[in-house]
């Protein structure tokens, strides 16, 4: 089997994350949330008492947690300083204050070596999801995709994911968080220039599983 490596980028509530762990799992490759990596430096800031809008005071801070993530799709994990950080990478707190941690360089320095170590390791290959990791973490990956979806319909999805959310105020935070993330700048938010877009807004889930695994495996031929 080839090693193929996959870049899933795309702002949230296009259905990365549910579709990125699909495809490693029914192609037998490993995964990697780096959402949840920055999530987790996050929480390990509030939890510290360091002040996350002070971004020398985080800069200061980047190199102290140890991050381990987990990179099998059917049970992804991720560990601070050896704690289970799964379920508080989670909270409100961490969604509200991971933009402005996520945009101080150094933090981005240190998460995307760690991204790449992680990629080189997989044996099979790796389906990687995030915001710039076909524009920045791997430029080389053998396969780019940008999911997208119009925002009404990203809010629904975040709206129900979090059960019984506001879903017009679920949208306004979306939109305030693509603002962020699409003009901070240290790698911002973009769709590489090779990367094939997929628009999720009226497809299912299996739809957009299907038609990944389907790009994939006509890379994987191509490659032969």
């Amino acid at each position: 089997m080839e090693s193929v490596i996959v870049a899933i980028d795309g702002p949230s509530g296009t259905g990365k994350s549910s579709t990125s762990k699909a495809v490693a799992a029914k192609l037998g490759l490993s995964y990697l949330d780096t959402g949840a990596q920055y999530r987790a430096i996050t929480w390990w800031m509030i939890t510290n008492g360091i002040d996350v809008t002070d971004p020398a005071a985080v800069a200061d801070a980047a190199g102290k947690p140890a991050i381990v993530s987990g990179t099998d799709p059917a049970g992804p994990t991720i560990t601070v300083d050896g704690v289970d950080a799964s379920g508080p990478i989670r909270t409100q707190e961490v969604t509200s204050k991971v933009s402005a941690v996520s945009a101080v360089p150094e933090i981005r320095t240190r998460i995307t070596e760690l991204q790449r170590s992680i990629a080189a390791a997989a044996p099979y290959g790796i389906v990687v999801e995030g915001r710039d990791i076909g524009t920045t973490v791997l430029p080389d990956a053998d396969l780019k995709i940008f999911l997208t979806a119009s925002p009404e319909a990203r809010a629904a999805r975040r709206a129900g994911e979090l059960k019984g959310a506001d879903v017009s105020a679920t949208r306004e935070a979306l939109i305030k968080r693509d603002a962020a993330d699409s003009t901070r700048k240290t790698s911002p938010l973009a769709k590489a220039d090779d990367a094939v877009e997929v628009d999720t807004t009226d497809l299912t889930l299996q739809q957009v599983i299907e038609c990944v695994v389907t790009l994939v495996e006509e890379k994987r031929a191509a490659a032969k």
